[in-house]
């Protein structure tokens, strides 16, 4: 049977089941991602789910940095309802679409357990869309909202239960889907030779007091930039989104690594400068299905039962992989008086002349 609980609600696209995609696209993709921090350098947890309709895989994670380790719970089994948003012991609970979510990990035989409600601080802003083609095919085709909230509830990392109030307990969100590559790895053929996401990525949500900077930016080798965009949203949903021009970037890179220790974005257009502090890492590629794991990528089939597992990983280890993927920090911001926290990451693919960075197969 392919009709669902998703096909009573008024949601269809096209002459076909909820549990379709219109497209037979293997990496078709629908995701959540989250993070949670203390606007501090104290921890950082990440945490996601995702439905792969066309390779019947649902899958989630929570991971948290804290000190020397790199704490994951991680689960997948098949894929049934997608309005079934749960695997295992990892949740979410849309308890109103747009303004309070709840994520649950129940607890498990691992050092990481979590019960947290989001509150969003800025309307949900639609990011432009991702599209990128390598070799003659379709590797990116997505689309992205982004906002910026607060948490309330209570994480448990080692057997620590933190408090966590939404005065200083703050994070992001973003919700995707489309196209982009997942599940086991496919066979390259012509594009064996070809990065298909070359270059810098340069992802920034800030949040301050009463308003939030997007800033993003996937520029090329050769300066090319098939992605940017530099946005100021206000907490108030009456006051219109200020765009800000073309951000321009100055990084500075740890020597001998693909990792960066402090940045100045400007936006010459809107007069304004932020300087940007990394404050902790989260090696987010490492563990979650971000794809520096053989064994377990976003969408790669783990068997016909759920599958939960744990892992406890020293960070020193996790980074000398984890600075070739996306890199995930609690980054301060301050411009013209405000200081705020967000998400600071970045990912070098490939060789960067710009900054110096090699490529990783030379």
């Amino acid at each position: 049977m392919t009709v669902s609980g998703g096909d009573e609600y008024p949601l269809h696209q096209v002459p076909g089941w909820i549990a379709h995609p219109d497209t037979s696209d293997r990496n078709f993709y629908d995701r959540n991602y989250f993070n949670l921090h203390s606007c501090s350098d104290e921890l950082f947890a990440i945490f996601g789910m995702g439905q792969y309709p066309n390779l019947g895989v649902h899958d989630a994670y929570l991971t948290v940095r804290k000190g020397d380790n790199h704490h994951v719970v991680r689960a997948s089994r098949p894929l049934t309802d997608r309005l079934d948003t749960s695997v295992g012991p990892l949740r979410i609970e849309i308890i109103e679409p747009l303004k309070k979510i709840r994520f649950i990990a129940e607890p498990t035989d691992g050092s990481l357990a979590m019960d947290v409600v989001w509150d969003a601080t800025i309307p949900a802003f639609e990011e432009p869309n991702q599209f990128l083609r390598a070799g003659g095919k379709v590797v990116f085709d997505t689309q992205r909202f982004a906002q910026t909230g607060t948490w309330t509830g209570s994480l448990m990392v080692e057997g620590h239960v933190y408090d966590v109030t939404p005065d200083t307990w703050w994070g992001c969100r973003d919700r995707s889907w489309g196209i982009r590559p997942v599940g086991e790895k496919e066979t390259d053929g012509i594009r064996q030779s070809l990065n298909v996401m070359p270059g810098m990525w340069n992802y920034f949500p800030m949040q301050f007091d009463d308003h939030a900077i997007v800033y993003m930016c996937h520029e090329r080798p050769d300066g090319i930039r098939p992605l940017e965009e530099a946005v100021r949203v206000w907490s108030d949903p009456d006051r219109p989104i200020d765009h800000l021009g073309r951000p321009e970037w100055e990084h500075t890179v740890t020597p001998g690594t693909r990792m960066l220790e402090h940045s100045i974005i400007r936006m010459p257009h809107a007069d304004i400068e932020v300087t940007c502090t990394p404050l902790v890492v989260n090696y987010v590629s490492v563990g979650t299905g971000y794809g520096m794991d053989a064994d377990w990528r976003h969408g790669m089939y783990q068997g016909p039962d759920l599958v939960v597992q744990n892992l406890t990983l020293p960070t020193e280890e996790t980074g000398k992989i984890g600075q070739y993927g996306v890199v995930d920090h609690v980054g301060q911001f301050s411009y013209d008086g405000n200081v705020g926290y967000g998400l600071y990451e970045h990912g070098f693919f490939g060789e960067f002349p710009k900054l110096g960075i090699p490529d990783p197969r030379a």
